[in-house]
């Protein structure tokens, strides 16, 4: 080997020996070497210090915008919702009802304010406040992540940042207004003490029933002043700022008062824990329950009815644009609105004098007890376009405030038969032999006979337990045969005549085979949703009081009236033509005789709930449908008269109308329908030359049906099932029977339905609704059932 292979030889040992020293003292190759070194600079990205350096510049970074925050938002003027409007309503015409709004608001020093009761609202909302800086942190983040992320509202603010948001800003639930909010609450809190913080708290907050301002409240709630009000009315106010028209205690339902005592409850349990009130005091202390509310002024008359309609339209409409409700009437409340209503001013004008000179004028109270209880209500509406035309609420909105024509706890009775023969025509439906129900279909119409193919046993007397023995669908319609239509309803299915009720506009609807005869709550603006529906040829109508609502903040609210078709063209006109059997020669007869006969084209319904605590007629011509509902309501201390049941009536208690204004038993086609008639006349001027359009074949208004030759049964039927209803004679009693629904409370509603407006639970139902049939099968005497 020459040197020059030998040096080659040496190098390349001398290479291995490195390499393998190189790993064995931990030294990788050069491929491993740039893996470490990456690795190596991402440990030193997130070194602790350089990790704690970042959270602290990013503090620094925060503080330092909320410092420019701080610096730049001034504490602004006090806000349009803090120094309200009235609302203006308007005619259709545009001539002005009336102007409400005016603030019911009387600012008190806390020196009015007894101490106990000041700390009622601290212990309501802000234990802290009088240690905090004016904010809290956590729930104003909680706030702003909630608001992000969409879930809406949430509490946790405190008093300080509640009057900041009620008297510098809005009830906007933005991020941008939520860092106003705590800027501008830091601010105030180091300008103003805390009792002036608490007194512009109390002073601003809304309470409900149109009160602004602890003042206010006491008044409207308790009926005394601010200095007068206990430990305990102190709680409620506070325990109401909460939820005003959810807590509202003329108003609530049960479960809301169940929630308000809690919160009463707590309120109470944190003054003891603060030590503002002692354990002994707290422990004997009871919930005191508001006075029953008052009217607004300026409501008086019809106008209150008119507005508070009004209201609670715009309240719904903002509700369905994304509102919470307490937000909508706070919206209203805070003024600032033109309100066109549709109401005719010479409709709403005949409107009444029809009532007056028909009903109140032959009322007398000193002469007849049972006239202190009789109510009053009615809705007129263009079937063609859904407008409300005229409103009768009641004789007064300041003797009366819940509204007649928009209460739904009393039966509307009969005129719920026409739904039901609207179902039967919609469905295709047959009787139990196979038959198709037309209005020339023939039906057993014997008193209380069991109700064949129902679900439950069923057997309903008519009128007087008159029997008809074989008629046609018209005449039962005619003379409003109980037993005819409760078996109906079993051959078409009370689930599908449950289904077309809603399709045409009624809530709150069972199976129940006592809804066959209206043992529902409906109010005159439901059934005329329904009426006018069926004069619209099967297209929706919902009516509207409401015509437009323009606010300078806020997009105008023009309401829809007309929806889709709801029932088959054929189906709405041919009902309508068998209801012209009914005015024609049937139980509303009277509004198509005497000063009436041939004024204009007429079809209807008559309606009389058991135990004579309501009486109806829904009626309409080819331009207007109205109806008009008379209902029996025990005056305050009850009137000396007695419930269904034969207990002592109490305020607000359903008692039978029997010989109100000297008329003997009440039915649809008394004081119902001549209001209707005199109504109708003078809304068309005299009459009117307007003939319904009908697409149909059958019914009294195209030919009317020959009627069967066979004879009623001289007897009365001998097989009823078990305990089936009872009836008496029409100059006895009338019949009675368990409720199907509970009896109602029906106080007077808060100066503000849209708050919380009265229960629309169906109530005060003692059985059987009946209509009469006197036996004159083919005369009627006007003015009777």
């Amino acid at each position: 080997m020459g040197r020059a292979e030998a040096r080659r030889a040496r190098q390349r040992g001398g290479a291995r020996r490195a390499a393998a020293h190189s790993q064995s003292d931990g030294i990788r190759p050069r491929g491993a070497r740039r893996a470490a070194k990456g690795k190596g600079r991402i440990r030193s990205l997130f070194t602790f210090k350089r990790v704690i350096g970042t959270l602290f510049g990013l503090c620094l970074l925060a503080m330092g915008g909320f410092v420019a925050l701080y610096l730049l938002v001034p504490v602004p003027e006090a806000n349009a919702q803090a120094e309200q409007q009235s609302n203006v309503y308007k005619y259709a015409d545009g001539s002005v009802i009336t102007r409400t709004g005016e603030v019911n608001r009387e600012i008190v020093g806390l020196d009015r304010v007894p101490k106990p009761v000041q700390k009622t609202f601290v212990a309501a909302e802000n234990k802290s406040f009088y240690k905090d800086q004016g904010i809290d942190l956590k729930g104003t983040a909680r706030g702003v992540v909630n608001t992000l992320t969409g879930k809406g509202k949430q509490g946790g603010s405190t008093i300080t940042q509640q009057y900041v948001k009620n008297y510098y800003l809005n009830q906007d639930q933005t991020v941008t207004r939520k860092l106003k909010e705590l800027v501008i609450s830091l601010k105030v809190d180091q300008k103003k003490t805390k009792d002036e913080i608490l007194a512009g708290y109390i002073n601003t907050s809304y309470y409900g029933r149109g009160a602004y301002g602890i003042q206010a409240a006491a008044q409207a709630y308790y009926g005394v002043d601010a200095e007068e009000l206990s430990v305990s009315q102190g709680a409620y106010l506070a325990a109401l700022l909460q939820a005003p028209s959810q807590y509202d205690w003329a108003t609530a339902s049960p479960s809301s008062k169940k929630l308000v005592e809690q919160r009463w409850n707590y309120v109470l349990d944190n003054m003891v824990e603060q030590n503002w009130l002692d354990a002994g005091e707290r422990s004997g202390m009871k919930f005191d329950k508001p006075d029953k509310p008052k009217a607004e002024a300026g409501k008086a008359g019809q106008s209150g009815y008119l507005v508070d309609a009004a209201d609670e339209q715009i309240v719904a409409e903002l509700v369905r644009r994304g509102d919470t409700r307490e937000d909508a009437v706070n919206k209203v409340k805070a003024g600032g609105w033109t309100v066109t209503l549709n109401i005719q001013p010479k409709k709403q004008k005949a409107l009444l004098k029809a009532v007056d000179a028909q009903l109140n004028d032959k009322l007398d109270p000193d002469k007849r007890k049972v006239d202190a209880a009789v109510q009053a209500g009615a809705v007129s509406v263009d079937p063609k376009t859904g407008a409300v035309i005229a409103l009768y609420g009641g004789e007064d909105y300041l003797k009366h405030y819940q509204s007649n024509a928009t209460r739904r706890d009393y039966q509307p009775g009969s005129t719920f038969k026409p739904v039901i023969l609207a179902s039967a025509l919609e469905n295709d439906a047959r009787t139990q032999d196979g038959t198709p129900i037309r209005a020339g279909t023939v039906y057993d119409g014997t008193s209380g006979r069991p109700v064949e193919g129902g679900d439950k046993p069923y057997a309903p007397p008519n009128e007087g337990k008159k029997d008809y023995g074989d008629i046609t669908v018209q005449r039962a319609m005619d003379h409003s045969v109980n037993s005819v239509y409760a078996q109906m309803g079993a051959d078409v299915g009370m689930d599908r005549v449950a289904q077309t009720a809603s399709d045409l506009g009624m809530q709150k609807i069972t199976t129940d085979p006592a809804m066959t005869l209206g043992s529902m709550g409906a109010s005159p603006m439901d059934m005329a949703g329904v009426y006018s529906t069926l004069d619209n040829h099967g297209k929706k109508v919902t009516p509207s009081i409401l015509k437009t609502a323009t606010h300078k903040d806020r997009e105008e609210i023009r309401p829809e009236t007309l929806g889709e078709q709801v029932v088959q063209r054929t189906t709405a006109d041919s009902v309508t033509s068998v209801l012209q059997g009914v005015v024609n020669d049937g139980t509303g007869s009277v509004v198509s005789s005497g000063p009436y006969a041939g004024k204009y084209e007429a079809a209807g319904k008559t309606g009389t709930s058991d135990n004579n605590v309501s009486a109806w007629f829904a009626g309409y011509t080819p331009e207007m449908v109205t109806v008009v509902g008379m209902f029996g309501e025990a005056p305050e201390g009850g009137g000396d008269l007695k419930r269904p049941d034969k207990s002592p009536a109490g305020v607000g208690d359903h008692v039978s109308l029997a010989g109100a204004g000297g008329d003997g038993k009440i039915h649809g086609s008394g004081f119902p329908s001549r209001i209707w008639a005199a109504y109708t006349l003078g809304a068309l001027n005299g009459g009117s030359d307007a003939r319904f359009d009908l697409d149909t074949d059958m019914g009294a208004g195209v030919s009317p049906p020959a009627e069967p030759t066979s004879e009623a049964p001289s007897t009365d039927p001998s097989e009823t099932p078990s305990a089936p209803p009872t009836s008496e004679d029409p100059t006895t009693a009338p019949p009675t029977s368990e409720p199907p629904t509970d009896a109602p409370t029906t106080e007077p509603p808060t100066d503000d339905p849209t708050i919380e407006p009265p229960t629309d639970e169906p109530s005060g139902s003692w059985g059987i609704p009946t209509e009469p049939g006197d036996g004159e099968e083919t005369q009627r005497k006007p003015g009777r059932d």
